[in-house]
């Protein structure tokens, strides 16, 4: 429910809790673009509404009865193989089809090690904006052992090392 809310907004007293309307971010990203992170986690209720604004390009909020129209992208992301969980029938086919008109696979960071010291050395110039320190140096022994991590997590397992590297020191 709180999914569908973000999405579509909600109307004053359509549900408890609702004191006053809501603009949903299909809404708010109007003539613009809309980024979805982990999509396959959506429920299949939200995926059957999700697919019905796309193919027309409008929707009403919780307890509206006002149709909204609107003109946006959607850029979405995804950890999982999400044809394999069309195939298992876990997201929805037509969702699948609609949304992969572009689609980039980005390989595990395990696969891509030449990019681990432009993402650390990006990530410490983050994290020292962030929290107005200096840079952190990083050693070659270090660095070699960092490159040589499989990096289960990826880039975020990556950027939450070199924050806790700026914490402890």
């Amino acid at each position: 429910n709180l999914l569908e809310s973000e999405l579509f907004g909600h109307e004053r007293g359509s549900f408890t809790g609702a004191v006053s309307r809501k603009h949903g971010l299909l809404e708010v990203a109007n003539k613009g673009t809309l980024f979805l992170d982990e999509i396959a986690e959506m429920s299949t209720s939200i995926q059957t509404k999700l697919l019905r604004a796309l193919e027309t390009r409008s929707f009403m909020r919780i307890g509206g009865t006002e149709t909204i129209h609107v003109d946006l992208r959607f850029l979405v992301a995804c950890q999982t193989d999400l044809k394999n969980l069309v195939t298992r029938g876990l997201f929805r086919s037509d969702l699948y089809f609609r949304l992969s008109t572009i689609t980039i696979a980005i390989p595990p960071l395990r696969e891509r090690k030449d990019d681990i010291p432009v993402l650390i050395f990006h990530a410490i110039g983050k994290f020292s904006e962030e929290n107005k320190k200096e840079k952190l140096e990083v050693d070659q022994l270090a660095m070699e052992a960092l490159v040589n991590y499989d990096w289960p997590g990826n880039v975020r397992e990556l950027e939450n090392v070199v924050e806790r590297a700026f914490v402890l020191t």
